[in-house]
């Protein structure tokens, strides 16, 4: 299975494909709207604004198995993020990334090392897949790791498109 074979579910519930994305470079984020890192969301709709029309998206999957840190239903979070940060990058139905629960997606995303060679769980929210336009993992970031780094920024210009 391929990363764009995954099935997903639009935040606002309706059928969204992964492979409407073919071609761009992708940054993958579990988010929460109630975290110490949720600034982030931010920074990731900067990123999303600077290199959209280079072939490059943000792609949010909410997630509430952090100290209950996304509570909300699909149209709180849409609400919050649209009003609060501005966030334009599309989002998806809220999923369980850790456990025998977890999608199928982030059961393949973990399976890719960071650059200290951790492997496995999510270890919070904001942890950040880059996919190439081919559809590999070409980078795994830690939750701390902000969207504008110059570590993440960089990493996403390599695999732009164009």
């Amino acid at each position: 299975m391929t990363f764009y074979d995954h099935p997903v579910t639009a935040l606002d519930g309706s059928p969204a494909d992964l492979a409407d994305y073919q071609g761009r470079a992708l940054l993958v984020v579990n988010v929460a709207s109630r975290c110490g890192l949720t600034p982030q969301y931010r920074t990731l709709e900067q990123l999303q604004e600077t290199y959209q029309d280079r072939g490059f998206s943000v792609l949010g999957f909410p997630c509430n198995q952090f100290m209950g840190q996304e509570p909300g239903s699909a149209e709180e979070i849409a609400e919050f993020c649209s009003t609060t940060y501005g966030v334009t990058f599309p989002m998806f139905s809220k999923i369980e990334v850790n456990g025998e629960n977890r999608d199928p997606l982030y059961a393949e995303l973990t399976t890719h090392p960071d650059d200290e060679g951790y492997t496995g769980d999510i270890r919070w929210n904001f942890e950040k897949f880059l996919i190439s336009p081919g559809g590999e993992v070409v980078g795994r970031f830690a939750p701390q790791v902000e969207p504008d780094s110059d570590e993440i920024t960089s990493a996403v210009e390599s695999q732009l498109p164009d």
